[in-house]
């Protein structure tokens, strides 16, 4: 199979992933809010008590599910470890599954437990949900970082070269106003970049991507006439002028690129510093999740 149609078959199952996970989980909560919003005296007395408790039909089986994931979420550091599993697959899917389960698994988890949180189970849950927002920052510094280092030995003077013909191409083709064009790639100088702390240039590239969206609403919204501003949400989404969309793909593109190649250096940083903390985090996660499941089965809870 073609690598763009692995690409796209991917994607497709990526994205009935969550939409599974969402509706799962969106599902439970619309059928137990009665339940969940109760205090605990008085949730012995529901009628969904004996499903949604954690030893509960339903409950005890999201606990399983929840395992299931923990257990899965394991899968992708190991496959670094064991070169027949490195081989399935691409590390990028595998990523994108880690992820998916790593932010599924904390609101399955929650249900698990009612929404209560008390000792080892507790301390495993916070932990589980500071490993799942790093897990986010990590996937974003993932997609910074260029998986082959030819992509990056661009200097930044050709870099600028390269950035000022896009712009001029643009200008000519009177598709785009001048002043959006270079705003949408305009970049800080590679010395205040360096300057930065690692925090700061993570939050600053956060901001380059995050305004990049509505510079592009923005660039749509020059270029077209007031009825169809609506039919776009503001310029939020794609017009039907194709000449248009292919420029602004191009200038987005580019711009993407450019901020990639700019802070490649501050992004390495911060993925090697994400790597220090992400793991212990992890860990103990792991460490307080098994020592709860083996407390419930001594205890006989389930």
């Amino acid at each position: 199979m073609p690598a763009r149609n692995q690409e796209r078959a991917h994607r497709i199952r990526l994205a009935c992933g969550y939409a599974l996970a969402i509706a799962l989980i969106v599902g439970l909560l619309v059928y137990g809010f009665d339940y969940y919003t109760l205090g605990s005296a008085e949730r012995r007395f529901s009628p969904k008590h004996t499903l949604l408790r954690p030893s509960g039909a339903i409950g005890i089986k999201l606990g399983f599910l929840g395992l299931a994931m923990f257990l899965a979420i394991f899968v992708y550091p190991l496959r670094k470890k064991w070169p027949w599993l490195s081989r399935q697959g691409s590390s990028k899917h595998w990523l994108d599954i880690h992820v998916l389960l790593g932010l599924t698994a904390p609101f399955i988890i929650a249900l698990h437990s009612s929404f209560k949180f008390r000792g080892f189970a507790g301390m495993a849950f916070w932990i589980m949900v500071a490993v799942s927002l790093s897990g986010v920052i990590g996937r974003y510094l993932y997609g910074q970082i260029p998986r082959r280092l030819n992509s990056a030995e661009i200097s930044v003077r050709e870099l600028q070269e390269v950035q000022g013909g896009l712009a001029q191409q643009l200008m000519q083709q009177r598709l785009l106003p001048e002043e959006d064009v270079r705003s949408l790639l305009r970049l800080p100088s590679p010395e205040r970049v360096q300057q930065m702390s690692i925090i700061g240039a993570l939050l600053y590239m956060m901001a380059l991507d995050l305004g990049r969206s509505f510079r592009v609403a923005r660039l749509r919204r020059r270029a077209l006439a007031i009825s169809q501003r609506f039919t776009t949400l503001g310029g939020f989404l794609p017009t039907r002028h194709a000449a248009l969309e292919s420029a602004i793909s191009t200038a987005r593109a580019e711009a993407a690129t450019a901020k990639r190649i700019l802070f490649l250096s501050r992004a390495q940083q911060v993925f090697h510093l994400w790597h220090v903390v992400h793991k212990p985090f992890s860990y103990s996660f792991a460490l307080l999740a098994i020592i709860h499941i083996v407390v419930v089965m001594m205890m006989g809870f389930y």
